[in-house]
């Protein structure tokens, strides 16, 4: 099952209702890491040695820093853009879905934009 980090604006809904459904899910809130308050490039460093597709609603700066390391030739396990305004149970759904249906490594380099439909 996928690896996750949820940064520090992600919906914390979202992050109880995805354990609530599955506890076993291996996700961590940036929050309670050392990497708490640090800039985006240092998120994305420690996603990729840690190997977590970083959950995160900012679309406007994240997106940048993942690009800018995948053109690097950077480890980047991935990253899912959830929209804001997007239904949180769709949001559950769509995550619980790409965890318990994905591949390991199968989202790195990549950027998926939810909700999924």
């Amino acid at each position: 099952m996928l690896k996750f980090a949820a940064d520090e604006n992600f919906n914390g809904k979202i992050v109880r209702g995805l354990l609530r459904r599955n506890p076993d899910l291996d996700i961590v809130r940036v929050q309670d890491t050392e990497i708490y308050q640090a800039a985006d490039a240092v998120v994305l460093e420690w996603t990729a040695v840690e190997g977590r597709i970083l959950l995160t609603h900012d679309i406007r700066t994240i997106s940048r820093h993942a690009l800018e390391r995948i053109n690097a030739g950077l480890p980047m396990p991935g990253v899912f853009q959830a929209e804001q305004s997007a239904s949180v149970g769709q949001l559950i759904e769509d995550i619980l879905l790409l965890a318990e249906c994905s591949l390991e490594d199968e989202w790195e380099g990549q950027i998926q934009y939810l909700p999924l439909s």
